[in-house]
């Protein structure tokens, strides 16, 4: 092979790992900061609030998701609680609690980094209602940084379910997420989710835009 054929080959390689790795690049997306709140088993839910129990939809989220006028409260170690977190409908398979890094350290227990639905291992819960309690071996995590869109967003972004990005925050504070997960489905909208604690350090809110500057 030519040296000169060599070379051609390789610029055009390193052209396409380039445009591959700047994907992305420059497409705004509004913020959703998550607060704690609790998704629940029915079994559980009729454990928390009376044999029969249905949620009441209280608010429509993305993915067929809504919040719930129940509330409940959450208990660590020592008796550590937190009160009136909201509960996520509909019921899951699993009871999930998801909390910020703060709640964790007020509540005495060490809590893991997870995507939602991965709760093999991670730390145990005590949720109360008004008519009983539950307490969960597993089930309590940090939610890990994402971004929801739909398959229309995620051609625009030239960006795939499952990718990882960084993202920036253009203000005072200057902050860059990496690591952040993208999640694509026909029933997402676009709308990047962080919690409480990367919010207030970022100094962002709910409906504030972030810029994605690279696939990670």
């Amino acid at each position: 092979m030519e040296r000169l054929e060599i070379e051609n080959i390789t610029k055009l390689v390193i052209a396409s790992l380039q445009a591959n790795a700047n994907k992305g690049d420059g497409f705004e997306v509004p913020v959703g900061v998550s607060n704690r709140h609790i998704h629940l088993s029915q079994a559980d839910v009729e454990t928390l609030f009376g044999e029969g129990h249905q949620l009441t939809k209280k608010k429509e989220l993305m993915g067929g998701q809504f919040a719930c006028e129940e509330c409940c409260t959450i208990v660590g170690l020592k008796l550590r609680a937190i009160e009136n977190v909201r509960v996520l409908g509909p019921a899951r398979k699993a009871t999930q609690v998801e909390i910020s890094q703060t709640d964790a350290r007020k509540l005495g227990i060490k809590v893991p980094v997870r995507e939602s639905g991965d709760i093999a291992g991670s730390a145990p819960i005590a949720i109360v209602g008004p008519k009983g309690a539950v307490y969960c071996k597993e089930g309590c995590i940090i939610a890990a940084r994402h971004i929801h869109m739909s398959p229309a967003d995620a051609q625009k972004a030239g960006l795939a379910d499952g990718d990882y990005v960084s993202v920036a925050v253009d203000n005072e504070r200057g902050t860059t997420f990496d690591k952040v997960k993208i999640r694509v489905d026909d029933s997402f909208t676009l709308e990047m989710h962080i919690d409480t604690d990367e919010a207030n350090a970022a100094e962002i809110s709910t409906g504030n835009k972030v810029k994605i500057v690279r696939k990670n």
